[in-house]
C-alpha cells in the first residue's frame, strides 16, 4: 500500500501488465504453444539490455491478446493489483497499432477495456480513462488512420478515451513527426501527452511541448540538462510521469540511487511516480513508491506531495480531483 494515500497512476501501459501466468493461461485457452516451457522460463528472459530489447519481447507477448475478453481479463487483473497498491485513478496507455497489425480491431481493444473499467469502478472504486498511444517508430499515415479508428471505436463502445500519447522506441524518432496527428487529436477534444527525455535528449521534451502541445511529459528525466526548460515546466505546472523501476530495468540508470529523482523534486517540478510496464520491470505503483522512498529518504510529507502531484496532473473530472484531494493530509 502507498500509506493509504490516493495516488493517480498516469504512466501505465496496459499491455505491460501482462503477467507470465496470464500469458500462458490465455495461450492455453487459445490452443497455442509458446516458445517458453512455462511462466518461470518466460520471466527469466526479462533481463533487458535497453528499450529496444524490451520492446521485442513486449510485442511478442501481446500475441495472446486477441478477443474483447482477453483485453478485459488483462485489465481486470491490473485493476485488482492496483487496488491493493492504493491506486484511486488510472489513465491507461494502450497501443492500438500493435494490435491492428495482428488483425485485432480497435473496437475489440476498447470494448474489452471498457468492460474492465466499468467493473473497476464498481468493485474497487477506481476511476479510469484511456490514452491511445502512437507508435513513433511506425509511419505517420498509420498514426493518422489509428486516430480516426479509435475515435470511431470510442464513440461506438462508450470507452472513456481521454487523450492521445506518443510511445515506443524514442531515439531517432523525434516528436515533431506527428504534429499533424496531435493537432487533429486536439481538435477532437483529446488531451495530449508524450514520452520524451527518457533515452532521447531534453530537446525532445521541448518538441513535445511546442509542436505536439503535450500537457504532460512521460519520463522526462533528462530535462535537468536544460535549465531554461526546467524553469518553463515549473512555471507552467507540466508534470513528469517518472517510472523509477522502469528506468533501472531498461538501463537508463544502473541503480535507482542514480535516478535524478530528488533533484527533480528540489527543482520544483510536478513529479509523479508510476509503474510503466510493471509485469516486466519488477513492480507496481506501491513497489515504485517504496523504491524511491527508500533510495531518497522520502518522508510522509514527500509522499503526500507525490500523491497531490498525481491528482493535479491527472485528466480526471474536477469533481473527482476534489474528492481525491480531500482525502490527502
Amino acid at each position: 500500500m502507498t500509506s493509504g494515500l490516493p495516488f493517480c497512476e498516469l504512466h501505465l501501459h496496459i499491455e505491460g501488465t501482462l503477467e507470465p501466468e496470464t500469458i500462458f493461461a490465455l495461450a492455453a485457452e487459445q490452443g497455442r504453444t509458446l516458445r517458453d516451457a512455462g511462466p518461470e522460463e518466460l520471466a527469466a528472459r526479462y533481463d533487458f539490455a535497453d528499450l529496444p530489447d524490451f520492446l521485442e519481447l513486449y510485442y511478442e507477448n501481446m500475441g495472446v491478446l486477441r478477443s474483447e475478453r482477453d483485453f478485459e481479463v488483462l485489465a481486470e487483473a491490473y485493476f485488482a493489483r492496483a487496488h491493493r497498491a492504493g491506486v484511486a485513478h488510472v489513465e491507461l496507455f494502450v497501443d492500438p497499432q500493435a494490435h491492428t497489425e495482428r488483425g485485432v480491431a480497435e473496437r475489440t481493444v476498447l470494448a474489452g477495456l471498457q468492460r474492465a473499467i466499468e467493473a473497476a469502478g464498481d468493485r474497487h472504486g477506481i476511476s479510469a480513462g484511456i490514452i491511445a498511444c502512437v507508435l513513433r517508430d511506425r509511419p505517420v499515415d498509420d498514426a493518422e488512420r489509428m486516430l480516426d479508428a479509435v475515435l470511431d471505436a470510442a464513440a461506438e463502445t462508450g470507452a472513456p478515451l481521454l487523450g492521445i500519447g506518443l510511445d515506443s522506441a524514442e531515439l531517432g524518432f523525434p516528436p515533431h513527426r506527428f504534429a499533424g496527428v496531435f493537432d487533429r487529436a486536439a481538435e477532437a477534444g483529446l488531451h495530449r501527452v508524450a514520452h520524451a527525455g527518457e533515452e532521447g535528449p531534453a530537446d525532445y521534451v521541448r518538441q513535445a511541448l511546442d509542436v505536439l502541445g503535450a500537457e504532460r511529459i512521460d519520463h522526462g528525466i533528462r530535462v535537468l540538462d536544460d535549465a531554461e526548460l526546467v524553469a518553463r515546466l515549473v512555471r507552467e505546472r507540466i508534470s513528469l510521469t517518472v517510472c523509477p523501476l522502469s528506468n533501472v530495468r531498461l538501463r537508463v540508470v544502473d541503480r535507482i540511487e542514480e535516478l535524478p529523482f530528488r533533484a527533480l523534486l528540489d527543482a520544483g517540478l510536478l513529479v509523479t511516480v508510476n509503474s510503466d510496464d510493471p509485469a516486466y520491470f519488477g513492480g507496481y505503483l506501491d513497489d515504485n513508491v517504496a523504491a524511491v522512498r527508500g533510495a531518497f529518504g522520502l518522508g510522509e510529507d514527500d509522499l503526500a506531495r507525490l500523491a497531490r502531484n498525481s491528482v493535479e496532473a491527472s485528466f480526471a473530472p474536477e469533481a473527482r480531483k476534489r474528492e481525491l484531494l480531500d482525502r490527502l493530509p
